[in-house]
């Protein structure tokens, strides 16, 4: 058999030589990426990563400086020549920072236990429960995402004032307890869950309680775990209503606490920004520690299997 007689087949498995074909960088949507675009992606991504990340960089760098290092200089420089941890210790020794992050943490992790415990049971009642009001509770539940902290605080102080909750920590915890925005996340997490697995378990004789646990709460996981991380940085950066509700030293938060380490006529900056890093620090290990449920975000809710 000649050359020009062979079979595709012989052809297409005959050895290329030459150079390799190049590879194609493509989207989600299989679009083929150009280079000049793919480099403006990463300039912004790097642009972002600067706005965001720049400024604890920043602060972490002052915090481990020491009192002869300037930290006004141009350009600035973010590795200190001899970093030293004195500045934390300075900081327990103005305030009592410890007990303001016990405090804290007492706030933050009843904040997330009720939330999640709240707003998962608020999302499954909106999402499968058949009763007379139900768009009417889902609709006050998104008008209450429209009303400002600010326009109601003072209803807020006046309340806990008469239920004598004033200067206390359940005080602050209790106006929050439950968000909106967590009961609609969980809502449309629960959504999105197929309705015949449920279907199934009805048939095998499962009431609503064991549906709800055994079913629908282990296959929203991820969204949990967003609304665990929200509930937890809104009561741990909370500043306002603490100020408002608190007025016993020995029960403020850290928030309030650091405030007292800026001076009337001075400040010094590496006593802040060690209090702001000793701040900042229970929040990344949370999100450390959650990170794989949550960027399953709240976009959950396919069944495995």
């Amino acid at each position: 058999m000649s050359t020009a007689e062979k079979t595709p087949e012989a052809r297409e498995t005959r050895p290329v030589t030459g150079t390799a074909p190049r590879r194609r960088v493509t989207d989600e949507r299989g679009r083929q990426v150009r280079a000049w675009e793919l480099a403006l992606r990463y300039l912004l991504l790097l642009g972002v990563l600067a706005l965001t990340v720049g400024p604890f960089v920043w602060q972490l760098s002052t915090s481990l400086k020491g009192p002869t290092e300037d930290i006004f200089s141009s350009p600035p420089r973010f590795l200190p020549n001899d970093p030293t941890l004195h500045n934390y210790g300075r900081v327990a020794d103005t305030i009592p920072v410890w007990d303001y992050a016990l405090n804290s943490l007492k706030v933050a992790a009843a904040n997330v236990v009720t939330n999640c415990v709240g707003s998962a049971l608020a999302g499954y009642a909106l999402a499968r429960l058949r009763y007379r009001g139900r768009s009417a509770a889902t609709l006050v539940f998104i008008l209450a995402m429209l009303v400002p902290v600010e326009g109601i605080i003072i209803a807020q102080f006046t309340t806990m004032r008469e239920l004598g909750l004033n200067n206390t920590l359940i005080g602050v915890v209790l106006p929050g307890c439950i968000g909106a925005m967590n009961v609609l996340l969980m809502r449309n997490a629960f959504l999105n869950l197929p309705y015949e697995i449920e279907e199934a378990a009805v048939v095998d004789g499962a009431n609503t309680w064991q549906r709800f646990l055994r079913i629908a709460l282990p296959s929203v996981k991820g969204t949990l775990a967003v609304v665990a991380i929200f509930a937890f940085m809104g009561a741990w950066d909370d500043f306002l209503w603490p100020l408002i509700v608190l007025s016993d030293p020995s029960k403020f938060t850290l928030t309030i606490g650091l405030n007292y380490l800026h001076g009337t006529f001075a400040n010094d900056e590496r006593l802040v920004a060690a209090g702001t890093i000793i701040a900042v620090a229970p929040l990344i290990v949370l999100f450390a520690c959650l990170q794989r449920y949550f960027f399953r975000g709240v976009g959950e809710g396919a069944v495995k299997g």
